[in-house]
């Protein structure tokens, strides 16, 4: 299969009357699947009403089919056509977080494609901020089931290239709409109890949930590895670059001594570290990942830096630990996924 590449800046106006986006739009209603900028990271969309087309998705990506999609609309109506109700809850949520990097977990509504909800009663759905992304959603004028757009397992794409290498000849087409903004994928909130629930940490913070609706609670799964997620993309190891990760949670002095350790074993290793730090460490590649005193900067790069260890001939990465307050809580999440939950504690 050709995999088209259309090109798309950002931003400019009226973003529904390119041609680019007027193409890609008209595949998704044709049933193929395209890749396209979010503002989290780059997504593999399809019609989420058509069992054919998400089938694509899963066979592109190599994913399991018990791991269900979040969809995306562009306004808010399309959600009469997904879920059954909105609790007031909910409502707020999407008042001060939509579009935005949200995804909110509702009751479904019969229609949607059985392999988007992967057999569950509930659909996670989220509107995105990216002007690209609100163009195609607009143009296709369907909901779109879309996961982030790499191979099962690998990290996740901040740039069109990372699709294009992950999944040329695999789907239809890819809108280059430059860099992704975030980093990290969407936060994840069950709104169909009392109390939102948290499944997955992203880029809106627990903070900033509870500005608008009082107390938010964390799901169980995300500090107990024994219990599977419930949530869109948590149910599997994720974001894993080729060579084995471990987080370090100590000094940078422990987490040197250990990089010393493997070397004199005859080991490459490679350190994942911020600016800050990054001249310290002795080791055959050190990467540095945004700045430690602004953690949006580590969101953004996570993922690139991640996938660029995997340019180096290496046999381990060890990586700094960060705070779990803010958007520090989706970072470890995301790098505990990747390191398949491998720590060293000094």
């Amino acid at each position: 299969m050709e995999t088209k590449q259309w090109f798309v800046d950002n931003p400019v106006n009226n973003l529904s009357c390119y041609p680019q986006i007027q193409e890609a739009a008209q595949l998704l209603r044709d049933g193929e699947v395209i890749g396209f900028p979010t503002e989290t990271v780059y997504g593999l969309g399809a019609d989420a009403m058509s069992n054919q087309a998400v089938e694509k998705i899963f066979l592109a990506k190599g994913r399991p089919s018990d791991n269900p999609l979040i969809v995306h609309i562009a306004m808010k109506e399309q959600l009469q056509t997904i879920v059954t109700e909105v609790p007031l809850m909910a409502e707020k949520l999407m008042d001060a977080f939509w579009p935005g990097p949200l995804t909110i977990i509702l009751p479904k509504k019969d229609g949607l494609s059985e392999k988007v909800t992967a057999g569950l009663d509930t659909v996670g759905v989220r509107m995105p901020s990216h002007p690209v992304a609100l163009a195609l959603l607009k143009a296709a004028d369907v909901p779109v089931a879309a996961p982030s757009a790499n191979r099962s397992g690998r990290p996740s794409p901040t740039t069109a290239r990372h699709v294009y290498d992950d999944l040329k000849g695999k789907i239809a087409g890819v809108i280059d709409g430059g860099t992704t903004g975030v980093g990290v994928e969407s936060t994840v909130v069950d709104c169909t109890g009392d109390i939102p629930i948290i499944l997955r940490p992203g880029g809106v913070t627990r903070e900033q949930l509870e500005e608008v609706v009082g107390i938010v609670v964390m799901d169980e799964s995300l500090k107990n590895e024994k219990i599977t997620p419930k949530s869109p993309g948590m149910k599997y190891t994720h974001y894993a670059p080729d060579a084995p990760l471990v987080i370090v949670e100590g000094s940078k002095e422990f987490l040197q001594e250990i990089v010393n350790k493997e070397k004199q074993a005859g080991k490459k290793i490679g350190v994942l570290t911020t600016a800050e730090n990054q001249s310290y460490y002795q080791a055959d590649v050190v990467l540095a990942c945004g700045e430690r005193r602004d953690l949006s900067s580590v969101a953004q790069h996570l993922y690139d830096v991640l996938r660029r260890f995997n340019d180096y001939d290496i046999d381990a990465i060890y990586s700094e630990s960060f705070t779990e307050k803010g958007i520090g809580q989706a970072i470890m999440n995301r790098l505990t996924k990747a390191s398949g939950h491998r720590f060293l504690k000094e």
